[in-house]
């Protein structure tokens, strides 16, 4: 495990355990349960959503009302009802928390509904309730929406944007030419190799091996995983490492591979802002995030191969299905050539 992963490791089995503080007790069998088949991230999302549940209850259902969370039992969590959950799902599509108006879209609700889901199957299973209503309540509908990805000459457009630096503002300007050699790499990565922001971030220095190139990191459940690069990959990360060793990094962050201004491990924050000011000058019409560029490479290799079990391999998706969904649809080109097959008279009448 990296250095990363271990500090994020400890960060959220803390913040977890924060959580769990503030929860009903018998919360606690249900994610010792879950230990060792979950990471600690999926376990501190899953204790955020049901906080968020015991807490709609305590205030909006009657039965619960005026009950503190801690206090609650076995007994209660019996009581709630289909309605309870459906409500619940009703109530956080809008909502204002902190003055500040928030949404939650289908698949939010869904994974929302999914936690719930897991918590009282356990309880149920092992008979410490006598009714499961979290599987009375059907999945909202998920409405597919158009993959926003970039297509070759916004991919072109992109890396030039942060070569060049042209559209930067001055005040960008000044810093650019300490950063284009990270920033270039830093996107050279995302759209050579699919990866996750979580997993460029956790990149140490130690994880990269130029002799097979080839590097490792950790994937979003917590496997580690060897992954192979290309020569375009290759050149813009020795450009980029030997413009690292001129830079002495801060306490603890010298294994990481890619440093922020303040010469600290990069963040996730700091690197969707990098995508956004480049995609910003590149392509403006679209909103690109790490996570399209992540699409954008899925669809360029399933382009070339036409290989759907390699893009979910290389792409990390344990669920080939996950990757149909996404990265198998027809081509504006090829629909275009569907247009052209289906002859409604003969020409020849």
């Amino acid at each position: 495990m990296s250095t990363y992963q271990a500090q994020r490791k400890k960060e959220y089995t803390e913040k977890l355990r924060a959580i769990l503080k503030e929860l009903p007790s018998f919360c606690g069998f249900y994610f010792r349960s879950k230990e060792t088949q979950t990471s600690v991230l999926t376990r501190y999302g899953y204790a955020l959503d049901l906080r968020n549940f015991f807490s709609f209850l305590v205030s909006e259902v009657d039965g619960f009302k005026g009950k503190k969370l801690p206090s609650l039992t076995l007994s209660d969590l019996d009581a709630v009802s289909a309605l309870d959950i459906e409500m619940y799902l009703e109530s956080i599509t809008l909502y204002v928390s902190n003055e500040v108006e928030r949404q939650n879209g289908e698949q939010a609700k869904k994974r929302k509904l999914s936690a719930i889901r897991s918590f009282f199957k356990y309880y149920y299973r092992q008979e410490m309730i006598k009714n499961n209503p979290a599987s009375l309540v059907d999945s909202p509908r998920i409405h597919e929406k158009a993959i926003i990805r970039l297509d070759a000459n916004e991919v072109a457009n992109l890396l030039d944007a942060a070569e060049g630096g042209q559209g930067l503002s001055e005040r960008q300007k000044k810093s650019h030419q300490a950063t284009k050699l990270r920033d270039v790499a830093i996107l050279t990565l995302f759209l050579g190799t699919g990866i996750r922001i979580s997993e460029l971030v956790g990149i140490d220095l130690g994880d990269i091996n130029f002799d097979s190139n080839q590097f490792s990191i950790i994937r979003k459940g917590g496997d580690q995983e060897v992954l192979s690069f290309g020569d375009e990959v290759r050149s813009a990360l020795l450009d980029y490492i030997e413009r690292r060793k001129d830079i002495i990094p801060c306490e603890g962050s010298e294994n990481a591979l890619f440093l922020s201004i303040q010469r600290k491990r990069i963040t996730v924050r700091a690197v969707e802002y990098l995508v956004k000011r480049y995609a910003m000058i590149a392509t403006p019409q679209k909103k690109i995030t790490p996570h399209k560029l992540r699409s954008t490479y899925g669809t360029m290799l399933y382009n070339e191969s036409n290989d759907i079990y390699l893009v979910a391999d290389v792409l990390g998706h344990k669920d080939v299905n996950t990757t149909k969904r996404h990265y198998a649809a027809m081509s504006e080109e090829k629909r275009r050539t569907a247009a052209k097959m289906v002859k409604l008279r003969d020409e020849t009448d």
